[in-house]
């Protein structure tokens, strides 16, 4: 039965960050807390360790394997992942450097270890050995007392996969995914006239977790279209039982504004290294 996250009582949420959503008839939501455990259940999946892993006082290292049911977007060969929920450093990684990685987490504060210059140590090691730095990202998942109800001056809608067929262009690239078309599986779009204008849409890259990409047209941008359909996929994906979640990296501003401005929260962290011959192909 779909559940109507707008019908939630009045009741101020503010003070509650793991308030527990109800309507009417006393259907329940997701907390704060649940989407949290299920993110770091799917980290660990994706990683090979155990959720406990990233709760404790320290850094935790771990021979890194992909488990079954990680997110599929998430591909072999990997040397190395770390992750902060913001406890410690969680990394897993390949035997060959193993012991680099150890090192260099036991070297520095654990924050400061997805960030310049103390990367530089782990990656000029790594480079030794045939492997760089490939990824960075943060991610961010929706805090339920503050996904907002918003709107734009066009009219939205919701469309599903079936309304993607036509829609695996340049200009809706962050929103949809033309090689994993299966997995765009929801979306909000925004229409002049008949005419698309921007685009929130969101893949199935796990079990249980969504995540978001959003584009509008230029000429389109500023006026408040992007966070109208964030918030709005937000509340349809948790509707579905499902967590949003929303990735970016820190020096896109314009997406992290977006991601806060729709109810979003930072959650956790990734640093990725791969063989150095994919991260140079991906500099050509």
């Amino acid at each position: 039965m779909r559940r109507m996250i707008d019908t939630v009582s009045k009741m101020d949420m503010s003070a509650h960050p793991q308030f527990l959503l109800q309507t009417h008839n006393g259907e329940k939501y997701m907390t704060n807390r649940e989407m949290m455990e299920i993110a770091m259940r799917q980290s660990a999946e994706d990683m090979g360790c155990h959720v406990e892993d990233f709760k404790a006082d320290k850094n935790v290292v771990v021979p890194i394997n992909l488990g079954k049911k990680a997110r599929k977007y998430l591909k072999d060969p990997i040397t190395c992942n770390l992750v902060s929920y913001g406890n410690n450093i969680m990394a897993a990684s390949i035997p060959e450097t193993m012991d680099l990685v150890s090192a260099y987490v036991d070297k520095f504060e654990f924050y400061h270890c997805f960030e310049t210059p103390n990367m530089h140590w782990l990656n000029e090691r790594l480079v030794e050995k045939g492997h760089k730095i490939c990824f960075m990202a943060e991610y961010y998942l929706p805090d339920i007392s503050r996904i907002p109800t918003l709107s734009c001056a066009y009219v939205t809608r919701v469309l599903t996969q079936e309304d993607f067929a036509d829609l695996y262009r340049p200009e809706w690239g962050n929103a949809l995914c033309e090689d994993r078309k299966n997995l765009d599986v929801l979306g909000v779009g925004a229409y002049d006239g008949s005419t698309l204008v921007g685009l929130a849409a969101c893949s199935a890259d796990c079990d249980d977790m969504w995540q978001i990409g959003v584009d509008v047209l230029p000429e389109y941008r500023r006026q408040g279209i992007a966070s109208a359909l964030t918030s709005r996929l937000t509340k349809e994906i948790i509707n579905r039982g499902k967590v949003p979640f929303y990735c970016t990296a820190w020096s896109n501003v314009r997406s992290v504004r977006n991601a806060v401005k729709s109810g979003f929260i930072p959650a956790w962290v990734e640093m990725t290294a791969k063989p150095a011959n994919i991260v140079d192909e991906m500099n050509l």
